[in-house]
């Protein structure tokens, strides 16, 4: 109730509010009413504010910017701020150079070849032998064989003159698969993706057959078997292409349209084989197009119409479906590149011959032996879109030198569009072969740049090569002749150096790994093993070997010789790493090669290799040619050691303490160990973190199918490694600075060490929160797809489901919405499992185990707590066991209330409401309401006034949203009440005692929040009486305090006073509504303190008596002022002087608040003439100046003869007469306000001179005498006035003066004559006689003379 301007606790921005002073009635000034007053200009100037309120300076919306996303970063919990850091660790991985970069346009020529096993990039892992059945079959030959590979099976294939046959390398004892069904001999054979819908789904891919007669198509399908390897089947297709006399010797598919395209060795023509399911009416099923000549000779073998030379041919063909492109390399060392457009088009674009190239090179280098016309282009390697934007090929020259050619529109280098064909081709970059060296350099030249090298012959006789992404090389080098075998040499870029430049401002450079290898045997084929590698959908980011090397396969690739299949594997630096511990990490060794490692690829990068091989990571080939982990346990300490011991330290950032935004630790860049250790869990999760956790599908036979996106079998793997790590840090925490402990804080000499210890600490301990939510995360996912989870998926609600479809990998590890998501889950597989009979003890036990903060202790006790009411609402909630069920899931709930989500509240109380358990029902929000803010911050927010942007609020808001459902509660329970009887035959029905329990609960709960909420909600339903009804201390606090907000809380709270027998109390309360600033009319007020004094009257127990007058005192002089408010309101009603643009003004502030007396006396009543009000305001202000009050005594009988003359309608001493018994009346005959001495010559004097002859002679006296005012005062002022002479009453005038002393004397003796003491007492009678017989001889005529006489007769005979 805003009774008085209190002075704010805490000063508000932008303003300086003045303490007013305190006092009875506060004066006010407002401008004068009437025009002749002067307005008060500081009025207005109060009214407006001051003109110069200092404001708060404005900050910049960009400085609020940075504070906001400093703030921010401030406030992020454990699991938020790792997860931040491996969101950024992924992101710079992902920013991995593209090809593009470090082959800028020039040359290189940067190898490293190292003696020592441990650097190769490659290694062998096995030679599988040819079967013997090959070689039988081979002896039986007449004409001619080949041999190839399809790898990607683990297969291959020999043709033995008109027969193909296939098996299985991987397996000891193969069965041979043959395609012996025609009788001409082989020229070629691939294997080629078919066109879409053209056969059967089982049909995965082609086996192009060509003879020297026909081109054959047989279907091949591949199927996985228990053993581990691939079983492969041939089907006919009955599809075949006429080419005799063509030589067919090369054929090449398309894996994105299925096309399949061949060439012989006739001429240098590309040639398509088209087919199709069906025949049509102008085509059939199979055809052959021509794309390069036309006409006669599309039809005729080129043999008939030329010489016998040498025919240029084709000898190598290779796509790019990522451009849709074609190249061709022919046996003069032309490169052709075609366009592949839809349709089967094919357009040449581009012919790049060996003299292009050549002066290509002439631009970018000096002349050397490796370059010339001598040389020759041996293979081609396309390089598609997704690898790099510029590079589309690679040449490889018979001297070892890679052309790396890009591929030009004649808009620019990038063509992002696959529909654009490129217009040229220029040379981009030139990698030199490596140097030739008898015994190859040792592994300490690793990382040193020996300069550059354009003349090494080492790879001098290269006759074939091949490059697989992300840059494996392989090329293969026939230095003798006569001995038929190659030299290999493999190179792989060094994924960890070309991330990490030495010099940070230079670009990457195009650092390479080699090994040369001796095969022993000629090589017939080589192919990648494995599937195509890639890190990323884009060039950027493509190549980086390091981030998938614990989440994809190594790369593997198989080279056939005559001999065997051998299979190389790329060695991860995670191998190396390992391999160079093992071999060199003796005593002395170690320290070196780890300071070589930092040296090459960074601290951080060292420290998580070295983490990965702590745990397990490391693989190398056995001696029984097995890929097995490194689990030597000296490794595995050598790593831990580098670990621990090589990890870094914290550094602070001293220039950033000047930010005052930003807090001290978070100035602290974590440790290398602390990076790594990020990076290693980072690659780990890598390719399920954005993944979805499950999607939706359509059974083939219909129906929902929810599938996960990521294996579980990956899953596993993953949850292993991370459990591997988890036990590695756990085992370790104690030599980790971060993970150590309070104890590493003594190791501490230094406020900037501790502090990095802290920020060190922070990082760590956020990874290894995360590192536990992870497990757990997958375990649960694993656990959700044991289950029938499209069950569970249907059963959900739809904001649920819809949820999870959007729910990320890194969404159920990180964030609450997510493990908020997970808990719905796991609640509804417990629920399943119930419904199908299933202990819920076994269940939760189960799930708690697999995933506890999924399914934590308190979850299991909901879950209980659920069965007990399922439970009893199948029982019965009336019989005594479904009560006690009813009991006892209200015990469970309210021992894990601290932990119960709201809508888990929520659905009990549902469940209550049914079942007749209001008590419990509210027993239990109450709890959790009481849970959600044990600190009872939401009272004090309430008690100091609900600041809306105060944190607090949120704990209040939580609370209300428990106490919503409490209102429910009784909502329905009165509804219950109302539909039945409280007796019936005498006895109280059910619902009677059960709206008897609830009540108790409410009435009897100490949660002063509920309490103040519950009566909140009263009011907004319309409940006001309700509360009258309550006796609570939190009531009257409640009402007490928003009495001073709402003038109906105060107005319920004197109700609830006078109520509860508390008149005194009540009438304080109508006291502060009267002088309250509420809106309220004066009468209102005038009716407040009519009611408070009569309060104020009674009796109230406990109130002393002095308290009671003084209230009673300060009601009556308040009511006395209002009452003057009143009149002076009523007065100016009807007053036509007051200016009409003023009178709204003017009657709104005297019709509202009570104003002072000086306030209504100067503004209003002397202003206005109003001068009976300035009397009663005299007498309520207790103000004695004689002068002033005659004055205005004068003033008003002037006033009141000449408004009685105006108006007419009585004689003016009438007027006069009533409003002087009207005065009287109301001044209650003040001596000071009304004094007789001065009124009633004032009066005599104006019935003399303005009234003379008009109206009873004695009127004057008979005014004072209706008033009762007594006569001997009248008496006493007569005569003073006769003796004194006074003014208008001189000579006979005296005789008025006499006459009125005359009948006032009847009077008092006609009075005192019947109590039996004449005058009052023998000394008036005397002092009577003597005044009489005055008069008689001096004053009094005629039959007064005659009166006077009479009357001294009576007097002296009363005195005998």
């Amino acid at each position: 109730m805003s009774y008085a301007v209190q002075t704010p606790q805490r000063p508000l921005p932008g303003g300086f509010p003045p303490t007013p002073a305190s006092g009875r009635y506060q004066v006010g000034v407002s401008r004068p009413v009437f025009p002749r007053a002067v307005s008060n200009p500081a009025f207005q100037q109060s009214q407006n504010g001051p003109q110069n309120a200092p404001q708060q300076p404005a900050q910049s919306s960009q400085q609020n910017g940075q504070v906001a996303e400093k703030l921010a970063t401030r406030t992020l919990d454990p699991i938020a701020r790792a997860s931040k850091t491996v969101n950024e660790t992924l992101d710079q991985e992902s920013r991995y150079p593209e090809l593009d970069t470090y082959l800028g346009q020039g040359i290189s020529s940067e190898y490293d070849v190292s003696a020592e096993a441990a650097w190769a990039p490659f290694q062998k892992v096995k030679t599988y032998p040819i079967p013997d059945r090959i070689f039988e079959q081979y002896n039986h030959s007449q004409l001619r064989t080949m041999m190839g590979l399809f790898a990607e099976f683990n297969h291959a294939w020999v043709t033995i003159d008109n027969a193909c046959y296939l098996w299985d390398y991987t397996h000891p004892n193969p069965d041979l698969v043959g395609f012996e069904e025609q009788p001409n001999s082989i020229t070629a054979v691939r294997l080629v993706t078919p066109r879409p819908g053209v056969f059967v789904p089982s049909v995965t891919r082609l086996l192009v057959v060509a003879t020297t007669v026909d081109l054959i198509l047989v279907g091949l399908s591949s199927d996985s078997v228990p053993t581990g390897g691939r079983k492969v089947s041939l089907y006919q297709t009955r599809m075949s292409l006429p080419i005799r006399g063509m030589d067919v010797n090369l054929i090449e598919g398309s894996a994105a349209t299925g096309r399949i395209l061949f060439t012989g060795r006739s001429d240098n023509d590309v040639y398509e084989f088209t087919y199709q399911q069906e025949e049509k009416w102008f085509q059939s099923r199979c055809g052959k197009i021509n794309h390069t000549s036309k006409g006669i000779t599309t039809l005729t073998p080129s043999f008939l119409f030329t010489h016998r030379q040498e025919q240029e041919h084709t000898v190598q063909m290779a796509t790019d479906d990522s451009r849709r492109l074609l190249y061709t390399l022919s046996s003069r060392s032309t490169v052709r590149v075609f366009h592949m457009k839809p349709d089967t088009k094919l357009d040449l674009v581009i012919t790049k011959t060996l003299t292009d190239v050549l002066n290509n090179i002439g631009h970018m280098t000096s002349p050397t032996d490796l370059i010339s016309r001598d040389m020759a282009i041996v293979a081609v390697s396309t390089v598609s879109a997704q690898e790099a934007s510029k590079i589309h090929l690679i040449m490889t020259t018979s001297t070892g030198c890679r052309l790396f050619m890009s591929a030009t529109t004649s808009y620019g280098y990038v063509i992002k569009d696959p529909s654009n064909a490129p217009t040229s081709m220029q040379l981009q970059h030139i990698k030199f072969p490596p140097p030739m060296q008898q015994q190859p350099s040792s592994h300490s030249t690793v990382g040193n740049n020996q300069g550059l090298n354009t003349s090494s012959r080492a790879l001098i006789q290269t006759r074939t090569a091949s490059r697989y992404a992300p840059g494996y090389f392989f090329g293969f080098v026939s230095r003798e002749q006569q001995t038929q075998t190659d030299i290999l040499f493999v190179s792989a870029p060094d994924a960890g150096r070309i991330a990490r430049p030495q010099e940070p401002p230079a670009p990457s450079r195009f650092a390479e790994l080699g090994l040369w290898l001796n095969l022993g045997s000629r090589a017939e084929d080589v192919c990648l093993a494995t599937r195509p590698f890639s890190a990323s959908s884009t060039p950027i980011g493509f190549a980086n070997e390091l981030a998938v090397q614990y989440d994809k396969p190594a790369s593997e690739i198989a080279v056939l010789t005559n001999t065997g299949i051998q299979t190389f594997r790329r060695r991860r630096l995670v191998d190396m790493f390992a391999t160079v511990i093992q071999v060199r990490g003796g005593a002395d060794g170690l320290e070196t090669e780890v300071k070589n490692f930092i040296r090459l690829y960074g601290r951080s990068e060292t420290l998580a290799t070295a983490l990965a091989v702590a745990c397990g990571q490391g693989l190398d080939v056995t001696a029984d040619s097995r890929v097995a982990s490194i689990l030597d346990p000296e490794v595995l300490e050598k790593a831990r050691t580098v670990f621990v011991e090589f990890g870094g330290k914290p550094m602070l950032n001293e220039n950033l303490l000047v930010d005052q935004f930003l807090p001290s630790i978070d100035t602290v860049r974590p440790s290398p160990r602390h990076d790594g250790l990020a990076m290693y869990i980072a690659r780990l999760v890598r390719s399920i973190w954005k993944a979805l956790v499950a999607e939706e599908s359509v059974f083939p036979a219909g129906g929902l199918a929810v599938l996960p996106t990521v294996s579980l079998a990956r899953l596993r793997e993953i949850q292993r490694d991370l459990t591997k790590l988890q036990e590695f840090l756990t085992s370790n925490k104690s030599f980790i600075d971060g993970l150590a402990g309070p104890e590493a804080l003594g190791r501490v000499t230094t406020k900037h060490e501790e502090l990095s210890l802290q920020a060190e600490h922070r990082a760590l301990h956020g990874l290894v929160l995360l590192l536990s939510n992870i497990i757990e995360g997958i375990a649960f996912v694993l656990t959700l797809f044991d289950e029938r989870i499209e069950e569970l998926v249907l059963s959900l609600p739809n904001e649920t489901r819809q949820q999870l479809r959007t729910l990320t990998y890194a969404g159920l590890f990180c964030t609450i919405n997510g493990k908020e998501l997970a808990k719905e889950l796991v609640k509804s597989i417990v629920d399943r499992n119930i419904a199908n009979g299933s202990n819920v003890d076994t269940v939760a036990e189960s799930l708690r185990r697999k995933c506890g903060s999924f399914c934590s202790a308190d979850d299991v006790i909901i879950f209980k707590a659920q069965e007990q009411l399922r439970r009893a609402s199948e029982t019965g909630s009336s019989s005594e066991l479904g009560r006690n069920l009813l009991n006892e899931s209200l015990r469970l709930f309210k021992q894990v209330s601290e932990n119960l989500s709201m809508e888990q509240l929520q659905w009990a109380v549902e469940q209550y409401l049914p079942m007749e358990f209001y008590a419990g029902a509210i027993q239990l929000a109450l709890s959790v309401a009481r849970e959600s803010d044990k600190g009872n911050s939401a009272l004090s927010w309430i008690q100091e006034g609900r600041s809306a942007s105060d944190i607090r609020a949120t704990a209040f808001n939580n609370r209300k949203r428990c106490y919503g459902l409490v209102h429910q509660v009784i909502a329905s329970l009165d509804a219950a009440a109302q539909q039945h009887r409280g007796m019936m035959n005498g006895l109280e029905t059910t619902v009677s005692k059960r709206r008897a329990e609830a009540y108790t609960v409410i009435d009897t709960s100490d949660d002063q929040v509920f309490q103040i909420d519950l009566y909140d909600w009263y009011l907004s339903q319309g409940l006001a009486d309700r509360l009258l009804n309550i006796q609570s201390p939190y009531l009257i606090t409640y009402l007490e305090r928003k009495a001073t907000e709402d003038i109906t809380h105060a107005d319920l709270l004197w109700r609830y006073y006078n109520q509860w027998n508390q008149p005194h109390d009540a009438a304080g309360i109508q006291l502060n509504l009267a002088k309250s600033t509420f809106p309220l009319t004066l009468d209102q007020r005038i009716e407040y303190l009519s009611q408070a004094k009569t309060n104020a009257s009674t009796y109230t127990a406990g109130v002393g008596r002095q308290s009671r007058q003084s209230l009673l005192r300060e009601v009556s002089d308040l009511l006395d002022v209002a009452n003057i408010q009143d009149d002076v309101l009523q007065k100016l009603k009807g007053d036509i002087r007051v200016l009409p643009d003023r009178r709204p003004d003017v009657l709104g502030q005297l019709d509202g608040q009570i104003l002072s007396l000086t306030e209504l006396y100067n503004n209003y009543a002397d202003q206005a003439g109003y001068y009976e009000i300035c009397l009663q305001i005299y007498q309520a202000a207790d103000y004695r100046n004689p002068i002033d009050i005659r004055t205005t005594w004068q003033n008003l009988f002037e006033k009141t003869h000449q408004e009685a003359l105006d108006k007419g309608t009585a004689n003016p001493y009438e007027v006069v007469a009533d409003t002087v018994r009207s005065l009287g009346t109301r001044l209650g005959l003040s001596e000071s306000t009304f004094p007789i001495p001065d009124l009633v010559p004032l009066l005599e004097r104006y019935a003399f001179e303005s009234q003379r002859g008009i109206g009873p002679d004695t009127w004057v006296v008979d005014t004072f005498l209706d008033l009762q005012v007594p006569c001997e005062t009248l008496y006493n002022v007569l005569e003073g006035m006769l003796y004194n002479d006074e003014a208008s009453f001189h000579g006979v005038n005296r005789r008025k003066i006499a006459g009125d002393m005359l009948y006032v004397a009847q009077r008092w003796y006609a009075e005192t004559a019947r109590t039996g003491r004449v005058l009052g007492s023998e000394a008036n009678a005397a002092g009577a006689l003597a005044a009489l017989g005055t008069l008689m001889t001096n004053g009094l005529a005629g039959q007064q003379v005659e009166d006077c006489r009479e009357l001294r007769g009576k007097i002296e005979q009363s005195l005998r």
